[in-house]
């Protein structure tokens, strides 16, 4: 596995970078603008994946009101550094984290990355009768 930290310090983060990769690389967020992304950092709980030269590699964000409820999304680490593992390592930095611990749901949408976070323990709701959503 790739030497790689993982820190919650939001001053570390390349916002540019993410926002790149979510508006131009990734599915879910295409198109979406630099000023939604840097104001969705702000008010989120923020993981930079760094390699050992300090360049931001990986992100993810948690939105929740630390105490009940957590949805994780906006996760990705860039196409030269996948396949080392590094996934497996946010996912668990993330979870483990001290401010999450004792929630009673934490939840993510995937199209592609069942296998992964199923070696966390997601899984399929059970109530997808109960959720409902706007799409605006």
């Amino acid at each position: 596995m790739l030497d790689s930290i993982i820190s919650t310090d939001k001053s570390k983060l390349d916002v540019h970078a993410i926002h790149d990769f979510l508006a131009n690389r990734s599915y879910w967020a295409k198109g979406r603008s630099y000023d939604t992304v840097k104001q969705s950092v702000e008010n989120s709980l923020c993981f930079g994946m760094y390699n050992s030269f300090g360049k931001q590699i990986g992100f993810a964000r948690v939105i929740t009101d630390y105490s009940v409820f957590a949805y994780i999304l906006d996760v990705f680490i860039l196409e030269d550094y996948r396949g080392r593992g590094l996934s497996l390592k946010l996912m668990d930095h993330i979870l483990q984290h001290p401010d999450l611990q004792g929630l009673h749901r934490i939840m993510l949408a995937t199209k592609d990355a069942h296998s992964l976070y199923e070696k966390f323990g997601f899984q399929p709701t059970r109530s997808a009768d109960k959720l409902m959503e706007i799409v605006i």
